[in-house]
């Protein structure tokens, strides 16, 4: 099992494929580990409980961000969250994939947060490129979402307005 970080193309392929008809409407993730490889971290995760050393939290973390299930993205992005917050020695190792994990759920402000923080402190940083780039797409695209809906919602509106106007106008 790889612990080498992935490509952010490959999050940007999770994010626009659309899943398989007999999976459920996640967002489906290229690299996902195998179940079995899953269920390895996932079982030494549970054995040692609650004095779970951080190397087996953040294993278990990096397995389920890569899963192509939400709930599982969030479990790893709260594992990670809460190594982040708990052991500043490992924070760097988490900056990328909190990033990822964010970015793959969608929260975007909060992945540039950490990708952002990631850079500053690794400047070359391909992957932390790579994913800046994803980023930046994403919030243009939804941004000009966001102003084609408000748009059409104002032009309803004015028209709707119009006729309200010429109604009362008309009763006079």
């Amino acid at each position: 099992m790889s612990h080498s970080l992935p490509h952010a193309a490959d999050a940007e392929r999770s994010v626009s494929l659309p899943p398989p008809k007999s999976s459920p409407p996640e967002q489906v993730f290229v690299n996902p580990l195998k179940p079995a490889e899953l269920q390895v971290l996932r079982a030494q995760y549970e054995k040692e409980g609650e004095y779970v050393g951080v190397q087996t939290k953040f294993n278990f973390a990096w397995g389920l961000i890569k899963s192509n299930l939400r709930t599982e993205q969030q479990e790893g992005v709260r594992l990670l969250s809460d190594i982040f917050r708990t052991s500043p020695e490992r924070r760097r190792e988490c900056l990328y994939y909190l990033a990822l994990g964010h970015y793959k759920l969608g929260v975007y402000s909060e992945a540039r947060k950490y990708n952002d923080l990631l850079l500053e402190k690794e400047p070359e940083n391909l992957q932390a490129d790579q994913l800046r780039g994803l980023i930046d797409d994403k919030v243009t695209k939804e941004g000009l979402m966001g102003v084609a809906i408000l748009s059409g919602v104002a032009v309803v509106a004015g028209v709707i307005g119009s006729i309200l106007f010429k109604g009362v106008a008309r009763n006079r």
